[in-house]
């Protein structure tokens, strides 16, 4: 792709690289934005698991919320648009703790984090790469490897985003979830988000979240709708045809070299030697 085109698809904000679809005026605004006390913030990074978290989170209010776009998506009008909703929001992001906008942080805003093994989220993320109009082509899983591991795609480096929420691990209103244990134990997962959003549930009322939850019945439901730009949790796209591929664990394993693989680790246990929270990352069942 040349570098005109690219330059019309990423711009950086902060050293971090933003599709334009975040517009910078957005961006540079969202200190000022409101939130609110019973505001929930559906956090990850890209290809991690969002989608899935807001269909359960939605299930379990019973349509008692909005679920909004990004935070981070759109023009300057956005800050207005949630200002001017009435019920609750749900509100997805890919922002890293330290650019959330204070305000969440000063009213104590619940904020769930959904973390996926980071070999299986670059795999996801090339292929996302590869069919999103709105991002670079980058064709050679190789090239696009290299670029993940030095943090230069979408949201920055996977590894900073991961620290900059694990230093918030033990704060009440953060609840931290692996999507590899949602894939092992979903039932077990549906249980402990209601209890952090304080939502009564029966086992009863847990299986048929789960079974509106599945992979394959969220991805029939997306392939029968036409994709609405305003109701997306991505901040990548608004076609929400892209968003569902395999949803496995372990595709990396048809990906990635084993001189891929030593690279990678090397690298994780550079980042991540201090990390409690990534002794518990599993890459396979």
């Amino acid at each position: 792709m040349s570098t005109q085109s690219q330059a019309d698809l990423i711009h950086m904000f902060k050293g971090i690289p933003f599709t334009t679809r975040s517009s910078l005026e957005l961006l540079k605004s969202l200190d000022t934005f409101d939130a609110r006390e019973d505001d929930v913030l559906l956090v990850s990074y890209p290809k991690s698991g969002t989608h899935w978290l807001a269909q359960i989170i939605m299930q379990l209010y019973t349509n008692q919320v909005t679920l909004t776009s990004p935070i981070e998506f759109g023009d300057i009008l956005k800050l207005e648009e949630l200002k001017n909703l009435s019920s609750r929001r749900i509100i997805p992001t890919h922002l890293d703790y330290n650019m959330l906008p204070m305000n969440f942080k000063n009213k104590g805003c619940k904020a769930i984090y959904i973390i996926r093994n980071p070999k299986d989220t670059a795999v996801s993320m090339y292929h996302y790469y590869k069919d999103n109009p709105y991002l670079p082509t980058i064709d050679k899983w190789t090239t696009f490897l290299e670029l993940f591991l030095k943090g230069d795609v979408v949201c920055g480096s996977w590894f900073d985003h991961f620290l900059s929420w694990e230093k918030h691990r033990n704060d009440d209103n953060i609840l931290i979830l692996f999507y590899e244990d949602m894939k092992k134990d979903l039932p077990k997962t549906v249980k402990k988000i209601g209890m952090f959003l304080g939502i009564n549930i029966s086992d009863s009322e847990i299986r048929e979240v789960c079974k509106k939850s599945s992979f394959s019945e969220m991805k029939t439901n997306i392939e029968k709708e036409n994709a609405d730009p305003n109701h997306t949790v991505c901040a990548l796209t608004s076609d929400k045809k892209l968003i569902f591929r395999k949803g496995t664990v372990g595709d990396w394993k048809n990906h990635f070299t084993p001189k891929q693989n030593k690279l990678f680790e090397e690298m994780f246990s550079n980042k991540m030697k201090y990390s409690d929270l990534a002794k518990s990352i599993t890459y396979e069942f």
